[in-house]
């Protein structure tokens, strides 16, 4: 039988690492924690988080933590249910939403890629996944770029074949939001959609103005307009505006989807794989979304979540950001709006051995 025997934990940067802002936070620089699994028959899985500057102390820490777990009971490849299991019991004093969970996850992810090449197989084939493409979007549009910045971006996008960007909103003043989203819509003409997100940082009152607003600028949805909990919010913002809304990215379970559902408050689904728990904790979600004819649309994980999308009959489409690009072997094929599906097993890539430092 295929278990675990070792685990290597890496810290790795972006080569495209630079200061961004959104509406509520300030980044430093674009980096991850990698975490590899090795199997008693020299199998390896990789699974990352997305961890920019913050708490990289807590964050390793978890992961250690998991690490010593996984070590003790040495998991088959395939317990990934499991050991979820087990480790939530383990962690429960202390709680398992947040740190706990978004370690369980990359080491989920991880056990899911070992699987793959124990198989060798893609994931989206394990599973059953029956579409070769799923469209994609270009995300960015980080409201410390200045407009220069901002429309290169687009038009880079654009140039790159993209049917869609997204861009941040939120600003202290809603009318640079409205100038830099007119001036989007102008660079990039009408065959481009433009989607917004103001990460939490707007009331209810100026998010109801700039969907009005927006209306009238064809803009195709709202991401996160305001703090993701307000579920009075966000069923005020959808009865007096007509623009859809995006939720999802910061819950680490379904009762968020839950109770936008029962208000009728969203319109798609944005589960991030490692906030919420992993591949099983996803795709429970997605199916979730799927029984209330909720369109899927994920949070910044595109290397597993197109996989992920192949899998599900209402998969809306991925966010795409060109971070870990080279900083793996074999990046995702992205043309005319859509990422293609690798043929290779697992997850198809890795990262590259000269951008890993080794946790110890």
């Amino acid at each position: 039988m295929t278990r675990i025997k070792d685990v290597k934990i890496y810290k790795a940067t972006s080569q495209i690492s630079r200061a961004i802002a959104d509406a509520t936070h300030n980044i430093s620089e674009i980096s991850f924690y990698i975490v590899e699994l090795i199997t008693n028959k020299d199998i390896k899985g990789q699974g990352y988080l997305l961890s920019f500057h913050y708490s990289p102390k807590a964050i390793e820490g978890a992961l250690k933590d998991l690490k010593a777990f996984m070590l003790e009971r040495q998991y088959h490849i395939y317990e990934t249910v499991k050991m979820k299991q087990n480790y939530e019991i383990e962690t429960e004093y202390f709680g398992n939403i947040g740190l706990q969970r978004w370690a369980a996850a990359t080491f989920n992810v991880a056990m899911w890629d070992a699987w793959g090449h124990e198989l060798n197989q893609p994931i989206w084939k394990i599973i059953g996944g029956s579409n070769t493409k799923i469209p994609v979007y270009g995300s960015g549009g980080w409201l410390s770029y200045t407009d220069e910045e901002l429309l290169n971006e687009v038009l880079d996008y654009k140039q790159r074949g993209f049917k869609a960007v997204k861009i941040k909103v939120g600003s202290k003043d809603i009318e640079r939001d409205i100038q830099r989203i007119s001036k989007v819509r102008e660079a990039v003409g009408t065959n481009v959609k433009i989607m917004m997100d103001a990460n939490q940082g707007m009331d209810i009152p100026s998010a109801i103005k700039l969907s009005r607003w927006a209306t009238d600028m064809g803009i195709h949805w709202f991401e996160e307009p305001i703090a993701h909990d307000d579920f009075a919010g966000y069923e005020i913002i959808r009865n007096k505006t007509s623009v859809a809304l995006a939720m999802g990215e910061r819950e680490y379970d379904c009762t968020a989807l839950k109770e936008l559902i029962r208000r009728n408050a969203i319109d798609l689904w944005q589960p991030d794989i490692i906030r919420i728990g992993g591949v099983e904790e996803w795709r429970n979600s997605a199916a979730l979304a799927i029984l209330n004819n909720i369109p899927v649309l994920p949070h910044y994980y595109k290397d597993y979540d197109v996989p992920l999308l192949a899998t599900i009959s209402n998969a809306y489409g991925a966010e795409s950001f060109d971070w870990i690009d080279e900083i793996i072997d074999n990046r995702m094929i992205i043309e005319n709006g859509y990422a293609y599906l690798r043929g290779g097993n697992g997850w198809g890539f890795k990262f590259k051995e000269e951008f890993l430092n080794e946790v110890k």
